[in-house]
Parts: C-alpha cells; sequence; structure tokens
C-alpha cells in the first residue's frame, strides 16, 4: 500500500510548484497532502459504491485535473477501476485483496475488551461477548460490574438461541431459510415459564429485534436473570456476535434504565467498526 502511494505522489505531485524539489518541508506538505487526498477518493468511492471524476473534484474541493489524476494513479495500481458502460470508478480488486487480510488478523476478543470492562464498570453488572458455534451462542469473554454479586462464569458455555438477548440478536440477523434449520435442529425448549416456545411468536419477535436493534429478555433462560443484547458485525456488515449486559430481575430492566440502550449500542458499533465495519458495509 505504501509503495502504491509512492509511486501516486510522483504521479501527482508533478504539477505542484517547482519550489518542492529544493524545499524539504515543501516536499514532505506535498507528498502527505497527496496521500490523504488519495485516501480521501477511496472513502468517496466506498461510501457511494461508485463516483466520477466530477463528484470526486466536487466534493473533494479539487480541480477535476487533480481527481482525474489521483484517480489514474490508483487505476494504475488496481485500487480503483473505472467502469465502462457508467464511466465512473469503484474499488478495485487490489483494495479487497489488501481489505481481505484484515479480519482474519483481528481477534474479537481483544477489540471487545475495552467496551466490555467499560459498559460492567458503568453499569455494575456483569457484560458478555459472544459469538454463534454450532447453533448456539458461546460467552467468549465476560466482564463484571464492581457491585455485582453472585455472578455465573459464562466463558465457554453454551446457551440456547431462543432463550438468551445474545442468541435472539444473532437469530435475527440470520437468513430466513437458515433461521429455519438452526431452530429445527435445535428445538425451542423451555427453561423458565417465561421462555418463548411457540415458533411462531419467535419468529414475531425477530424483524422487531433486528429493527429496534436489540433484543431483550426477561427471566427467559433463568429465573430472577434479565439481559439485554447487541450486534456486533463485522466489515461487510455480516452479524459476527453480540456484547450484552445481564442482572438480576429485582433491579435490572434494561429497557427503563436510563442510557443503558444508547450506550449498549454505542459499544456494540464501536466494536463493530474495530472489526472493520462501516456505515456503508451493508447492514
Amino acid at each position: 500500500m505504501f509503495e502504491t502511494m509512492n509511486h501516486m505522489d510522483a504521479d501527482v505531485d508533478a504539477s505542484l510548484s517547482n519550489d518542492h524539489d529544493t524545499d524539504p518541508a515543501g516536499a514532505h506538505h506535498a507528498g502527505v497532502q497527496s496521500v490523504d487526498r488519495a485516501i480521501t477518493v477511496l472513502e468517496i468511492i466506498a461510501r457511494n459504491g461508485d463516483a466520477g471524476v466530477s463528484e470526486i473534484a466536487e466534493e473533494m474541493g479539487v480541480h477535476k485535473s487533480t481527481a482525474s489524476r489521483l484517480l489514474s494513479a490508483l487505476d494504475a495500481r488496481g485500487m480503483v477501476q473505472q467502469n465502462n458502460e457508467r464511466g465512473k470508478y469503484q474499488l478495485g480488486f487490489n483494495i479487497l485483496r489488501l481489505a481481505s487480510a484484515i479480519p482474519a488478523r483481528l481477534s474479537l476478543v481483544r477489540e471487545a475488551r475495552e467496551d466490555l470492562e467499560a459498559l460492567a464498570e458503568t453499569f455494575a453488572e456483569t457484560a458478555n461477548l459472544a459469538v454463534l458455534r454450532s447453533n448456539f451462542a458461546v460467552n467468549v469473554d465476560q466482564a463484571i460490574g464492581p457491585s455485582t454479586l453472585g455472578t455465573q462464569d459464562w466463558i465457554g458455555g453454551l446457551t440456547p438461541l431462543h432463550a438468551t438477548s445474545s442468541g435472539k440478536v444473532m437469530l435475527a440477523a440470520l437468513p430466513l431459510e437458515t433461521r429455519d434449520r438452526v431452530l429445527r435442529e435445535t428445538g425451542q425448549a423451555q427453561y423458565t415459564p417465561h421462555t418463548v416456545t411457540d415458533r411462531h411468536e419467535l419468529e414475531q419477535q425477530m424483524p422487531v429485534i433486528a429493527e429496534a436493534g436489540y433484543a431483550a429478555t426477561y427471566e427467559e433462560l433463568e429465573r430472577g436473570l434479565n439481559a439485554v443484547a447487541v450486534p456486533i458485525r463485522n466489515h461487510s456488515g455480516t452479524v459476527i456476535g453480540a456484547i450484552s449486559l445481564s442482572g438480576p430481575a429485582f433491579r435490572f430492566e434494561p429497557e427503563k434504565i436510563p442510557g443503558l440502550l444508547d450506550a449498549l449500542k454505542q459499544a456494540g458499533y464501536s466494536i463493530s467498526v474495530k472489526m472493520g465495519y462501516t456505515p456503508s458495509s451493508g447492514a
């Protein structure tokens, strides 16, 4: 990528003042500006899906010739490519190749830890990080609030999707056919009188959860235990996990606690961004 930018600087900065050739500070500034502009071009195209020379120039506040040179340099390195039919530019395969190497290096547990601890500290309850594995929600990390009493260690445990807030968030994100298969294979066992065991009732909850951006459960897995969860997404917008808060029912009613849902959603978004998610990722 840096090699790309070095080649690009030479092309884009060719029209800059000759003073830069003898002024190291000026040359450095021009080089940094070229890198910044090239990244801005990529961000514009990524956000819009595609973009032409004129609209890129207008959004950046530069001359069309500058935008054209930037696009030509990026095109030469496979970072963008021109749509022959519309004449607009799209992200190129080299961007996809570079991006595909990032998720493999990201650890969800590592990236989520700070937000997990902050939630537990702020709301004095237990925060959990869960992923979908073999038709179950598996808690892979946990942070315990300062005043939490008698907290169960959920790490590594398999919890049912239909009876947990994290599970419902991940269920709601599954394609209908996949969700149907998962529920047929696992069934909807009853854990408490509040567990939703009726398939039709559970399906009715799915679009509501997806629209609201969170799922709350009230004593559905264990008597006296309430929980609320939000999704975590990756670079493609796919839900790859959930972050939740849980606590004893006598004091933890998540939808009534001021600021809790907003904080939880912000934490989910923060972790998602660390995993490569952007608002234009398709979610």
